[in-house]
């Protein structure tokens, strides 16, 4: 054969193959590249920056991921649908996903708790390791399926303050008859110590603090407390929050559209939901000092519970748990093995890290740091 001929003949083959595989592979590039446009409802007003900033963060970096093809317009609490109200949202469809805490939803079913914080229960880097490698997404989301709704982690607040105050907390028997904005699981292990709970929106607490339609209040810690005001008109601020040892937020996701977008999309969501969660937590740690010295010095009272204080509530919390498993078998189930976690985690953070700050901790407090 001539050998001309032959690259030739090859060349027209070749080329006809490249036009053909480029021929295929555009519709497949455009079907897992789809245009999409979304709607997130968030659970918080945008006064709060740095927690309502963990679903632009989160949206930007889709848009970003995707060359603009995924977008998602955030709306702040009571744009589309009030705050509490978010991932009922999602469940019936108005919108498409949402940022939320998860135990607001604790009155559909206590079990929604675990997925935001339940007391006495896990710090926010062990409810990482638990979410992400313990096994937490699958066992929340088995659970959230029967409200339409498919999770993802999506920021943390770290562990919390334990409120405001108008009088002091030194016995279990001062809260007897206090009524506390309080929300989740957290709310009814209160009420056992006499505590009334009341579940109010985190724009509306301060004005039911001044008119005195509560006596108490828990938010998040200082950066935010500050920007809400709430010293202005309760002057005693305890720590910690042991109801919330580290709050996790969360992006919910109508299961269907879940399940309907490409692998590559689901992909893309899951990081740029790993990547808010983690700034949200690097936000707080940064601000919060600045904040609580702030505070101090504009008159809030710093305390911390009292030891018996902090026993009294650690038995009624036990208590709850055991009253709730005994009648909702998907609590149990997941309570169970957050608890085998967080035996584990424990026992590994005071080997080390716990003798790391606690060393530390008094470095600072003799100013040698």
């Amino acid at each position: 054969m001539d050998r001309r001929a032959f690259i030739k003949k090859a060349g027209v083959v070749t080329t006809g193959a490249v036009a053909g595989a480029a021929s295929l592979a555009a519709p497949a590039i455009a079907q897992s590249a789809p245009e999409l446009k979304w709607r997130l409802t968030s659970s918080f007003p945008k006064a709060l920056d740095t927690i309502f900033a963990a679903a632009a963060v989160f949206s930007n970096a889709i848009s970003e991921a995707t060359d603009g093809k995924f977008q998602i317009e955030v709306f702040a609490a009571g744009e589309i649908v009030p705050g509490l109200k978010a991932a009922d949202a999602v469940t019936d469809g108005t919108v498409e996903m949402c940022h939320t805490a998860s135990y607001y939803y604790w009155g559909k079913d206590p079990t929604f708790a675990f997925g935001t914080a339940v007391p006495f229960g896990l710090n926010s880097r062990q409810e990482n390791a638990w979410m992400y490698e313990g096994g937490g997404i699958d066992l929340m989301n088995e659970f959230y399926a029967k409200y339409n709704i498919y999770g993802l982690p999506g920021g943390n607040t770290g562990t919390q303050m334990g409120g405001w105050y108008r009088k002091e907390i030194n016995t279990v028997g001062d809260f007897s008859g206090l009524k506390m904005r309080i929300g989740g699981f957290a709310g009814a292990v209160m009420s056992k110590l006499g505590v009334v709970p009341q579940q109010i929106a985190g724009g509306d607490i301060y004005p039911a603090l001044e008119k005195g339609t509560i006596d108490a209040a828990e938010w998040v810690g200082p950066y935010d407390d500050e920007k809400l005001g709430f010293y202005k008109v309760a002057k005693n601020y305890y720590y910690p929050g042991w109801w919330e040892g580290g709050a996790m937020l969360h992006f919910f996701i109508g299961i269907d559209k879940w399940n309907a977008l490409p692998k590559n999309y689901q992909a893309i969501v899951s990081s740029a939901a790993a990547l808010a969660n983690v700034r949200m937590q690097a936000k707080y740690d940064a601000v919060n000092p600045a904040a609580l010295r702030k505070l101090v010095s504009g008159g809030a009272s710093l305390k911390a519970f009292s030891g018996d204080v902090l026993d009294a509530c650690f038995k009624a919390s036990n208590d709850v748990y055991a009253e709730t498993s005994a009648t909702n078998p998907a609590f149990k189930k997941i309570y169970e093995n957050m608890k085998a976690f967080r035996n584990e985690q424990f026992l590994w953070e005071q080997v080390a890290d716990g003798t790391f700050d606690r060393f530390m901790m008094a470095k600072q407090s003799a100013g040698e740091l």
